[in-house]
């Protein structure tokens, strides 16, 4: 039985990755443009473009999370959308009270624990990255291969 999950392991990770990205990313999409009942708190609105942090934190996660959705760059986009959300729960829920269900700030731990975990685990399957692995180690081996030519 180990045998057997331990095998579907990388196709569980990238369907894992698959749907935290599309949720970072649509909740980034909503406080931008208004979609899908708009920003929290404004009635299907955005928020006004360059408020600090509220605005910033909408393109960190709609570009992370576009980018981790697609396997690109998975690692990196992971670490900063990991970072932005330790930002949003120590700057902006942990103010109200110390546990995340006392202040309104579990879906921001589960973004920040959720990317964490990607940042090591890296894509898994279905990934993007895993092309340009591909490529390159193609590229790599056919280049190891050639030898030099002496005039």
């Amino acid at each position: 039985m180990t045998a057997r999950l331990n095998s579907a392991q990388p196709y569980v990770l990238g369907l894992f990755r698959i749907v935290v990205g599309l949720l970072f990313a649509v909740h980034g999409a909503a406080s931008l443009f208004g979609v899908l009942g708009g920003a929290a708190g404004t009635q299907g609105g955005t928020i006004p473009a360059g408020t600090w942090p509220g605005w910033y934190a909408a393109v960190i996660q709609l570009v992370a999370g576009a980018l981790v959705l697609l396997g690109l760059g998975t690692r990196g986009a992971a670490l900063i959308a990991s970072g932005s959300m330790a930002y949003a729960y120590f700057d902006v829920h942990q103010q109200a009270a110390l546990w995340p269900i006392q202040n309104g700030g579990e879906l921001s731990v589960l973004f920040c624990w959720s990317f964490f975990l990607l940042v090591f685990t890296g894509s898994g399957a279905l990934g993007l990255d895993r092309l340009f692995v591909r490529r390159t180690a193609a590229n790599d081996r056919a280049a190891t291969g050639q030898t030099p030519i002496a005039a």
